[in-house]
């Protein structure tokens, strides 16, 4: 299997809060490959893939941050017009329940990267491979 360490981090809903993140990270040598953000009216929840997912943890451990480490799946996508929609399309014949996607900053040779967390990875792996997608390693995206 192919997962990537994602880092969830719960966050006060305060300016700065963001920045701080990004600062704490920087300064302990971190790159960050994806971010996305969900927020409530109290708190949001920053979900981050980084180049060292155990650095990233232990920085932000280290300063106070509550966070979970959870298992991504990271597909390459056609990088072209209409590329998302039809592997989206692939994945809901294939009855895939996704729970959320972002993308990744990285962009190679026509493709994109996109970020899912889905229910069932079985069948996900299942209907992507049998539709030779590819799923993106973590050497691939230069991380640890």
């Amino acid at each position: 299997m192919a997962t990537i360490q994602q880092i969830s981090v719960f966050m006060e809903n305060r300016k700065g809060s963001l920045s701080e993140i990004t600062q704490l990270l920087a300064k302990s040598g971190v790159n960050l490959r994806a971010l996305s953000i969900a927020e409530t009216a109290d708190y949001g929840v920053l979900r981050l893939i980084a180049n060292d997912a155990e650095k990233a943890s232990a920085a932000l451990k280290e300063h106070g941050f509550v966070l979970s480490l959870n298992p991504v799946t990271v597909i390459a996508v056609p990088d072209e017009p209409a590329g998302l929609s039809e592997v989206l399309g692939i994945l809901a014949d294939g009855g895939v329940d996704i729970q959320y996607m972002y993308s990744l900053f990285t962009h190679q040779n026509g493709k994109a990267y996109m970020v899912f967390r889905i229910s069932d990875e079985e069948e996900f792996i299942k209907v992507v491979t049998a539709h030779n997608m590819t799923l993106a390693t973590a050497e691939e995206l230069g991380l640890k």
